[in-house]
């Protein structure tokens, strides 16, 4: 693939970063000779190929990190990709620490990156967990049986929906907190919105 030149609008969250700015833009110089087309999504550099999102750079405290959208699918020989959490279906990192990290590993990161570029092109998918298999909170659980309302209108949700509930409420550890969570999510389950409408 022809390397491609840097978004312009993008170039501003390479020269504001006070932490990772060698280590961004060296990132960004082995995806643009991959070939991708450079955009600015949700704050972040994201890399496309026909319009479609392969990976993205993005910073943290501790590491910056190359994050593939369809990461579960890439192969993976040098055992470098990593799950976020555990509810992460499909994106995984390669997280670095230092710039010598991403210099040794160049050649690598744009074998990874040909391999996404492909699995996009092929239009491959992540099959997801369907939304039965995620753990539903004891206390919630308790609440649908108790509400025939609630639980109609809880179905009724789409799957993400329903996902993010169930996710939001067993995240909390203890009981207390997840039936806060449940009582102040009730109205909006009600109305058919989800935890973020």
């Amino acid at each position: 693939m022809a390397k491609t030149a840097p978004n312009p609008k993008v170039d501003f969250y390479f020269t504001k970063a006070r932490q990772w700015q060698k280590e961004y833009n060296l990132l960004r110089t082995i995806i643009l000779d991959c070939g991708l087309t450079e955009e600015l999504k949700w704050g972040v550099p994201c890399y496309t190929v026909n319009e479609n999102n392969v990976v993205l750079i993005h910073g943290f405290k501790e590491y910056c990190a190359l994050l593939f959208h369809k990461g579960a699918l890439l192969k993976d020989p040098k055992n470098i990709l990593i799950q976020q959490t555990k509810n992460v279906q499909a994106a995984r990192q390669i997280r670095f620490t230092n710039l010598t990290q991403i210099e040794k590993l160049k050649t690598v990161l744009k074998a990874y990156i040909k391999q996404a570029i492909e699995i996009e092109k092929a239009g491959l998918k992540v099959e997801l967990k369907p939304t039965a298999a995620f753990e539903i909170a004891e206390e919630f659980k308790n609440k649908l049986n108790k509400m025939p309302a609630l639980k109609t209108a809880f179905n009724a949700l789409t799957p993400g929906r329903q996902r993010a509930y169930l996710l939001y409420f067993s995240a909390a550890k203890q009981s207390q907190t997840r039936e806060l969570r449940i009582e102040k999510c009730m109205p909006q389950i009600l109305k058919g919105k989800g935890l973020n409408d």
